[in-house]
């Protein structure tokens, strides 16, 4: 592992992606975070929920799961967080999120425990920070850095080798969020009945598959590298996964 210190962020970085939003008439809007997680990762996620919530112009509670923690099925309207022992497929989590024109509709997030489980990962610090992570592009925000050996940036959203100090959003993540969210909607996509997603099947039973995931859009499938899939759905919705590797 490699220590890093801390610089503060340029004012002009932008770490939205693609604009992509919940729909919503007001603000704050109330995104619900599944949970079907066990509990070594309880204690995260309520974390998580708590540092997001910090934001104006969301709320995040944390309610019953609506999927089981293996497969991990998209629930509309919620974003479902699940934990298992998911293999040695290369990565430590990944998020996956619905989007219909520009507004997300669904998502899901996924912690590997086949890494987790080991000395290099099971830690406080990498737990927080992709917890965090991968629920933060669920919100619509993607990684201010994706350079593992700059300095910290003392945010989740920041890759690094030693995530000490980048464990919980900063003041950029909050204020990137209420730019994201600072129009209203006339249709809302975050508080519709949570009833199991049309398209649940493209989370469900995937468990990390690289076939479920579509096209490479951005970094690579190397080890400490950024990977970003877009796959177009046959309604016209798209997923897209982020994934963080181990």
């Amino acid at each position: 592992m490699v220590m890093v210190g801390a610089v503060t962020l340029p004012a002009d970085a932008n770490n939205s992606w693609g604009n992509y939003h919940w729909a919503r008439k007001a603000n704050p809007i109330t995104l619900r975070l599944g949970d079907n997680v066990g509990a070594a990762w309880d204690g995260y996620l309520a974390t998580t929920s708590t540092d997001w919530t910090e934001s104006p112009v969301l709320d995040t509670p944390v309610v019953r799961g609506r999927t089981s923690a293996r497969t991990c099925g998209a629930v509309a309207a919620t974003v479902q967080v699940c934990n298992s022992t998911y293999g040695t497929n290369g990565w430590l989590g990944v998020a996956q999120v619905w989007i219909s024109g520009t507004h997300i509709t669904q998502g899901t997030v996924k912690v590997n425990d086949t890494y987790f489980n080991t000395a290099t990962y099971n830690t406080p610090a990498w737990r927080n920070l992709v917890m965090c992570q991968e629920v933060g592009h669920t919100l619509g925000l993607d990684h201010q850095d994706e350079i593992f050996t700059n300095p910290n940036l003392d945010t989740c959203m920041d890759y690094t080798n030693n995530p000490l100090t980048n464990q919980h959003p900063n003041q950029h993540d909050y204020d990137q969020l209420a730019k994201i969210y600072a129009h209203r909607d006339a249709t809302t996509t975050a508080t519709a009945a949570a009833t199991a997603g049309a398209n649940a099947r493209v989370g469900r039973g995937s468990e990390g598959e690289r076939g479920e995931w579509g096209q490479l859009v951005r970094g690579s499938e190397d080890p400490r590298s950024v990977a970003a899939y877009q796959r177009e759905l046959p309604d016209g919705e798209q997923v897209f996964t982020f994934v963080i590797w181990a």
